[in-house]
């Protein structure tokens, strides 16, 4: 499989579209202007970065995009879990917002009735069902982008953010099923006192009262949360990094040093966080119900809830969902940089298809 996808990878328009106006001899017409020795300047252009750094693999093959699962492993799973207190103040406020007035009184009530290791509570299944989730969504996310961009052809361009939309959601539809089982584990954990302290405990209780429905029947509104949830992280990111290079960043990207383009990336990781968290909050709100309660369905759930109650812990969402999603773009970047993969830079519109839509000479 992986060879194939590579095949197609080489060809498609995020392969580095800078390298390929090189090899069609499309440079920057003005870098052959005289030098200050009178003799013509060497060529040069926004690719050099490109042609003089070492890659470990090429771009689309196998080794690519199983290292991009395993950076999607370390951002998601480390991310989620030191997010946990957050997560759990925020999963009691929606199942008992009574008790659970706000953030602060969230936290406040979490740690005089079970004391700050309490804040812990549902760590593991957090750990291990978001780094399932984060190999899924990165490194799905990558295969999905190079062959709907290689279906698309030259109009890859064109249709850009539609790619990233579809790509995105595909990868979380399989991510998803991955998350599902550890999900409904850390709900049960996290807002329902004296059922289970821990995952060991938790699991075989949740089977032996309603079988594998138990870890499955929270993948529906999964489905509703992640999928809205991932195509906004992915698209909105994508389209934000771009943005910035064109109209923030003084230099070009090939002219950044790797510290400088982090930055750019978790700037735009948390521009898009915010949006996520929006978008993806009134699901949320009906899995952290659903999954509390025994035999109950998600459209009663949202039916009960209404439109004021799947809006509660919206502003805690936002805070963990922001700096989340911020932190996962870093690392997963990061990841990339330390094992010496391909990063393209934003696309740009290929030369054929500026001839064809008559936008040059």
């Amino acid at each position: 499989m992986f060879s194939s996808v590579a095949h197609l990878a080489r060809a498609n328009p995020f392969n580095t579209p800078h390298l390929q106006l090189v090899h069609d001899g499309l440079g920057d017409l003005r870098s052959s202007s005289p030098g200050p020795t009178g003799q013509p300047r060497r060529p040069r252009n926004l690719a050099a970065a490109a042609v003089e750094e070492q890659y470990s693999c090429d771009y689309g093959s196998g080794r690519f995009f199983i290292l991009c699962g395993l950076g999607g492993i370390i951002s998601c799973g480390t991310t989620h879990t030191a997010l946990v207190p957050l997560d759990l103040v925020k999963c009691r406020m929606q199942v008992d917002p009574q008790k659970y007035k706000g953030i602060f009184n969230g936290f406040s009530v979490t740690l005089k009735e079970d004391g700050v290791r309490g804040l812990a509570k549902g760590w593991a299944p957090t750990f291990l069902g978001y780094s399932m989730q984060g190999l899924c969504k990165f490194g799905f996310y990558e295969v999905f982008k190079v062959l709907y961009s290689n279906m698309l052809g030259e109009n890859t361009y064109l249709w850009r953010t539609s790619l990233y939309l579809a790509a995105s959601a595909s990868a979380e539809f399989f991510a998803d099923i991955a998350l599902a089982p550890m999900e409904a584990a850390k709900v049960r954990i996290q807002t329902q006192p004296g059922y289970a302290n821990t995952l060991r405990d938790a699991a075989p209780k949740m089977y032996k009262e309603e079988g594998l429905k138990a870890f499955y029947k929270g993948v529906a509104p999964l489905w509703m949360r992640q999928i809205p949830y991932t195509m906004m992280k992915f698209a909105c990111f994508e389209r934000t990094v771009e943005a910035l290079y064109k109209f923030v960043v003084p230099k070009p990207r090939s002219e950044c040093s790797k510290p400088e383009q982090l930055v750019v990336t978790f700037v735009a990781g948390y521009i898009a966080g915010v949006f996520c968290a929006i978008v993806s909050h009134p699901a949320d709100s009906v899995v952290s119900v659903l999954n509390k309660e025994k035999g109950s369905s998600a459209s009663l759930v949202l039916k009960r809830l209404g439109f004021k109650g799947v809006w509660k812990g919206l502003f805690a969402r936002i805070i963990m969902i922001g700096t989340l999603t911020a932190l996962q773009w870093f690392i997963y970047d990061s990841v990339k940089v330390y094992f010496r993969l391909p990063r393209p830079p934003p696309p740009e519109m290929p030369e054929s298809l500026k001839k064809k839509l008559g936008l040059t000479q």
